[in-house]
């Protein structure tokens, strides 16, 4: 979990208005009792700022269209773009001036800009309305009317509610407070709950935002209670304004891969230019030339519509989740799921279902106790925490028949003085009633409870709890933990006053217990066996006794031999905890803060991990993971920080976003590598053709159109089908092996490249000129046999480059054992004849292409044949050398 530094400056209004009286905020910020009318609204915006952090940036159309046009590829082509207008436009005579290249270039970024664009603005529309996931909603009173805005329109000197399960939306001077219980996790890292006062703080008493017991940062999550306070500041004024853009920074998988990859382009470059330059300066004579045609070197290594193609690949894939009941909430979050070797998964409502039932409340030797439920209940009703499933199943016992009047009666008999919301760390919620005595009832953990407890009773009697009590204990509820149920403790306490303080959790008397049961879905235990066919690991993260995650694992095939729990953990040194998570698969007892722990480490440890969860304690695990998996019915906090909305909380759903992503990135990398390969085969021909030729053997236009027409047909690969082998493991999205296949590959079509400029050179373009390029004293026999010699090589390599497509896209044997779709046969099929036919048109004589005789086209089906059987082999080779191809 990332935390804010501890110099991170307090704003001088939440100090400085800290130590004053409620007056104080009121006077200096003219709020009436009737809150803030709209002509103030304005006023305190423009003086203070708008509530926007660096991460709600994320959400807006500006930061997306950003996002989508500003990208390591489009900037390689913007560059080429800037050269190619220097080159063909400034540096160029009236006569020769051209164009073409930056338009091509700036259209292709085009495109491919507004085909992210527009998938991320519908993908942010579809989040937008399932889950409100732009802001947290909070209730205002704005001209005389506690209305809900959403968390964005609100000002410094705002007055706002607080209610559990809320995320604090700025930072507020708290007015009002009951039981108002947060936790400031996501500020602090730490995952206590402390308990907010609407107190005046004596000047200089406050040293850290844990100190300022009167304020609610922004970010911060209410787990029980009500505030009321008002607006201090806001945006970046607030304490950890910055929160929300810590996640979106950092999960930066797929801008990694992305950057990792244009800097292979980038050293291929670097190192072929000046190769170039030397070597066509020396043999020509013509250092601008040289110099020019270099750098149309580098438009031809780079793929230009990279940008496209991505995008496009991506957008698929997300499209293809939504219909599986899956909300990508940003494009790059595929790139998590095609990579993702590491699933965590809360246990409650994941493994098992939604609904827990109350199966037995029984006193401390096991017997059915109905004063133990009728506590129980007086505690989970007046629970005002984030709601949960136990305290469900508790407060269903008075839809039992002829119940509903004796718990109403009880309700009335003993209300609600004071409450101790649940504490993550002490694992144990109270709640003070009234009656014919005070009385502090706890209910929580067996063992947190149990060790608080100094008496317990039976049959009405109250007697001392001896030296072997937790072994008494656990003689009555080790079995139903064996069974899978899930047990917890009921104690109580009289108290003289009426209010509770955590320190008085102390010399409780043990009641009874409560079992639940929480059976596994259906589907999990299938859903587990699937993620294990497609090499996902599965980690079960839950804050439930060992012996029920244990029971529960056992069910669904899960590997529970090595089990830690979180007080295990916390005794752990570094290096030790490095390695007792990577080999656990378990982990119960957790508290939020040891759950973003163990993510941590596994990312640290090189995985690439996903946690899947729905609860207030999940959030620092899914904002430390690389893939945040949420579902529709999670707090808005959860979904807020989540990349990925479930609309079904199943496994199964999670197993087919898996294979969506793996399929995206496989075509991704396809494209990628074959055409990259492809390309760098092209230049070193051209390095060697320029040092032996006494002209260039294609020019820089016809260069770019090449590679354009060839990456137009790639659009296709989107919706290529995709071996099952190919998508069996989680797939690496880097440039780490693409430069090996680059230099694999690449050179393969050099020799061909070499054999068609000999053929051409001295055999078919002296034939139809009537003699040797030296021998012809004409320009425009020379022209005449420059047009035949890049035509002839221009039709070689287009195809090369689709047939060689079709060879490597898959492991397998082409066309026999793996068919392309139909899409990718249609376009490819029809690109070859049309750009063939391309040569005998008016606009190929417009960028110097001329119509071949029958005899060339011969000669290509032999090159092309005996190409495809030397790429096979090599393929052959390098599957055996590496053990993969794409």
């Amino acid at each position: 979990m990332t935390r804010v530094k501890e110099d991170r400056a307090i704003h001088r209004r939440i100090s400085e208005y800290a130590c004053a009286e409620p007056q104080a905020l009121r006077r200096d910020f003219q709020i009436t009792s009737e809150g803030y009318d709209p002509w103030q609204v304005e006023d305190s915006r423009r003086r203070w700022g708008a509530n926007v952090v660096a991460g709600r940036r994320a959400d807006t159309v500006l930061y997306r269209l950003r996002r989508a046009f500003v990208t390591p590829f489009s900037m390689i082509l913007l560059v080429l773009a800037a050269i190619s207008f220097v080159t063909d436009v400034l540096l160029a005579s009236n006569f020769s001036r051209n164009l073409t290249t930056v338009f091509i270039v700036l259209g292709m970024l085009l495109i491919s800009g507004a085909v992210r664009f527009v998938q991320e603005l519908r993908a942010k529309r579809v989040a937008d309305h399932l889950t409100g996931m732009i802001a947290t909603r909070v209730r205002v009173l704005r001209a005389g009317r506690w209305t809900e805005l959403c968390s964005t329109e609100l000002v410094v000197g705002d007055r706002v509610r607080l209610a559990a399960g809320d995320r604090v939306p700025a930072d507020i001077r708290l007015i009002e407070a009951k039981d108002l219980f947060v936790s400031q996790s996501v500020i602090t890292g730490e995952s206590g709950v402390l308990e907010k006062r609407a107190v005046t703080l004596r000047p200089g008493s406050a040293k850290t935002a844990a100190n300022y017991e009167n304020v609610a940062f922004l970010g911060s999550t209410v787990m029980g209670g009500f505030g009321e306070g008002i607006v201090l500041a806001v945006g970046a004024d607030t304490v950890y304004g910055g929160f929300s853009a810590v996640g979106a920074e950092r999960k930066n998988g797929f801008d990694r891969g992305a950057n990792s990859i244009a800097w292979v382009l980038i050293r291929f470059m670097a190192v072929l230019i000046p190769v170039v330059f030397a070597a066509c300066g020396l043999t020509k004579g013509n250092w601008l030339s040289a110099f020019l045609f270099a750098l149309s070197v580098a438009v031809g290594l780079t793929p230009e519509l990279l940008p496209m193609v991505v995008n496009a690949c991506l957008a698929k894939g997300c499209a293809a989740m939504g219909k599986k009941q899956t909300v990508v909430k940003t494009i790059n979050a595929m790139q998590g799921f095609g990579s993702m070797d590491l699933l965590c998964v809360d246990k409650t409502g994941t493994l098992t279902g939604d609904v827990v039932a109350l199966e037995y409340y029984m006193d401390v030797l096991g017997n059915e106790s109905g004063r133990v439920l009728e506590l129980a209940y007086l505690n989970s009703l007046y629970h005002t925490g984030v709601q949960n499933h136990l305290d469900d199943a508790i407060l269903r016992c008075r839809e039992m028949p002829g119940q509903q009047e004796r718990f109403e009666g009880l309700a009335r008999r003993c209300p609600k003085l004071d409450e101790l919301p649940f504490d993550y760390e002490r694992r144990l919620a109270g709640v003070l009633v009234g009656g014919k005595e005070n009385l502090l009832i706890v209910k929580g953990s067996l063992d947190e409870v149990c060790r608080r407890c100094s008496h317990v009773e039976y049959k009405g009697r109250r007697l001392p709890m001896g030296q072997d009590a937790a072994a008494s204990v656990h003689a009555v509820a080790d079995e139903m933990l064996e069974d899978g149920m899930k047990v917890l403790a009921v104690a109580c306490r009289p108290m003289e006053g009426r209010t509770a303080r955590p320190e008085d959790v102390q010399e409780l008397t043990l009641l009874g217990y409560l079992a639940f049961f929480d059976a596994p879905k259906k589907t999990a235990a299938a859903a587990v066996a699937r993620l294990r066919e497609l090499h996902v690991g599965v980690r079960v993260l839950t804050g439930d006794q060992k012996s029920v995650a244990v029971s529960i694992c056992k069910r669904l095939g899960i590997d529970a031999d090595r089990v830690l729990t979180g007080p295990e953990l916390d005794a752990l040194n570094e290096n030790d905890a490095t390695m007792c998570i990577e080999r656990t698969s378990v982990f119960a007892e957790l508290s939020p803060k040891q759950k973003a722990r163990v993510v941590a480490v596994l990312r640290a440890n090189g995985h690439t991990v996903g946690f899947l969860g729905d609860g207030m304690n999940d959030l620092p695990a899914i904002l430390e993971s690389d893939v945040g998996i949420s579902v529709d019915t999670a707090a808005q906090a959860v979904k807020e920080g989540a990349d990925v909305i479930l609309l079904k909380k199943d496994l199964n759903v999670l197993g087919e976003g898996i294979l969506e992503g793996r399929r995206a990135f496989c075509n991704l990398s396809k494209y990628i590598r074959i055409t990259a390969s492809s390309n760098f085969g092209n230049i070193v021909s051209i390095v060697i053709a320029s040092v032996l030729l006494p002209f260039f053997p294609m020019t820089a236009v016809q260069l770019l159109l090449l590679n354009l027409l060839y990456d137009l047909l790639c659009l296709a690969l989107p919706w290529d089908q995709v071996d099952p082998e190919a998508c069996a493991r989680p797939l690496e999205w880097s440039g780490r092996t693409l430069g090996r296949f680059m230099r694999f590959f690449g050179p393969l079509s050099s020799i061909f490249d070499l054999l068609t400029f000999a053929w051409l050179f001295f055999v078919l373009c002296p034939a139809v000129c009537g003699g040797g390029f030296f021998q012809l004293a004409e320009e425009a026999q020379r022209l005449r046999f420059i047009a035949l010699f890049q035509t002839g090589w221009f039709l070689e390599s287009m195809w090369t480059q689709v047939l060689i497509l079709h060879l490597l896209r898959t492991a397998k044997a082409p066309f026999l054992q793996s068919r392309p779709s139909r899409p990718v046969m249609l376009v490819t099929g029809l690109g070859i004849v049309l750009f063939t036919g391309l040569t005998f048109t008016p606009l190929g004589r417009l960028i110097g292409l001329t119509a071949l005789p029958p005899v060339y086209f011969a000669f290509l089906a032999v090159m092309v044949a005996l190409y495809l059987l030397l790429v096979s082999l090599a393929k052959g080779l390098y599957r055996k050398k590496y053990r993969e191809l794409i």
